[in-house]
């Protein structure tokens, strides 16, 4: 979705009346120092049209954490090139930079207009309903759980679980989402554990017990962040990146998916798979979702709108009005109650055990997925011996 904003931003600077020309940062604020600048205004436009139905990131992007012998540095870049407006696309450490930016050059008289645009797919950014690429990769991930799901229950006399993996650091909300994908009961996933819960070894061989006597297997869909009572990982993961988060999954060198596995195979003596998707759902545009596509680019196009209203420090938001029919609004936050800290998900998304979601996480999720599949499954009518 992060190319479908950058069209938007694109497209809407080009027909604005008071802005030049637009330059793209090729690697974040990493290449903005080394002024490593597209031209974007002089792409074709059939380019940027093509930028809406294009995964990853077309400028590429960066891991730099702003350190303050930086800032000089940037706004001598900003000065030389007379840029006045300033928009990075992003989550959490993303708004933090453009936040600090912003605030230095207005400590130092330089006048400039930053404003983020919203993008992650783990949609755990304050002050927005939800952020455009999480709709997308969460339908990408409840297909891939309907279908394992599918092929670990008519399987199930060889692999008694199947344990999947999603990317969330510190909120559940992408593996929450593979619950749209459980129509009948003994459907996957049976069990959701997130970051948002201490994981209990205890309790969840439990629930994996309970589940297997029941349907036959289990279905156990995980969030990379779990943690124990202590602050552990249950990855064991010893890596920080740049911005002193712990990094979960491949990136870590270990598997909460993995972990998991282990605990049942050596609890029940069982067979099983585990599935680990890291980046692929950030970038599976075969499975995009129009409804996150749209709001994307509206989201590119509403940052311009605010920078020509002059409303500088801000975040675009996209405020929900009603489920059904679903509708939204463009709104604002300030970038300071944005950056750097996660939005866990609300409590009440979450059923009492905490190993599933409620019925009020489905209403949040309904408008922003698709019709399932129509898949069948045989009737049990059996030969007669």
């Amino acid at each position: 979705m992060i190319n479908s904003s950058l069209a938007g931003v694109i497209t809407a600077a080009k027909g604005s009346g008071i802005i030049d020309g637009v330059y793209g940062m090729n690697y974040g604020i990493e290449g903005f120092m080394n002024e490593w600048l597209f031209d974007l205004g002089a792409q074709p436009d059939s380019i940027i049209e093509g930028l809406r139905r294009t995964p990853s990131s077309a400028l590429g992007s960066s891991r730099h954490k702003l350190k303050d012998e930086d800032f000089p540095k940037i706004l001598r870049v900003l000065e030389k090139y007379d840029i006045r407006y300033f928009f990075l696309i992003g989550g959490n450490d993303t708004m933090d930079t453009v936040h600090r930016v912003e605030a230095y050059c207005r400590s130092h008289g330089y006048e400039l207009t930053g404003v983020g645009i919203p993008k992650t797919v783990d949609n755990d950014l304050f002050g927005t309903d939800h952020t455009p690429g999480f709709a997308s990769a969460a339908w990408s991930n409840i297909l891939n759980v309907m279908q394992g799901g599918m092929l670990a229950r008519d399987m199930k006399r060889v692999d008694q679980f199947v344990v999947y993996q999603t990317i969330g650091r510190d909120a559940g909300w992408l593996a929450a989402a593979t619950a749209v994908a459980r129509r009948e009961e003994d459907d996957a996933p049976h069990l959701i554990y997130t970051p948002e819960h201490t994981f209990v070894r205890e309790s969840f061989l439990a629930d994996v017990e309970s589940c297997i006597r029941r349907y036959g297997w289990v279905s156990v869909v995980c969030g990379e962040g779990l943690r124990y009572a202590d602050g552990t990982p249950v990855s064991a993961s010893q890596v920080k990146d740049k911005f002193s988060n712990t990094e979960f999954g491949a990136m870590g060198g270990a598997s909460v998916g993995f972990t998991l596995h282990g605990m049942i195979s050596k609890e029940f003596g069982l067979r099983g798979e585990f599935q680990i998707t890291e980046s692929l759902i950030m970038s599976d545009y075969m499975r995009a979702l129009q409804v996150d596509l749209d709001e994307a680019w509206k989201c590119g196009v509403e940052a311009v709108r605010m920078a020509e209203r002059g409303e500088s420090g801000f975040m675009v938001t996209i405020d929900r009005i009603s489920d059904s029919p679903y509708e939204v609004k463009y709104g604002r936050v300030p970038l300071s109650e944005v950056a750097v800290a996660a939005r866990p998900m609300p409590a009440d998304y979450f059923n009492a055990a905490g190993n599933f979601v409620s019925e009020v996480f489905m209403r949040y999720m309904k408008p922003l997925t698709a019709p399932l599949p129509d898949f069948v499954r045989l009737k049990r009518i059996m030969v007669l011996k």
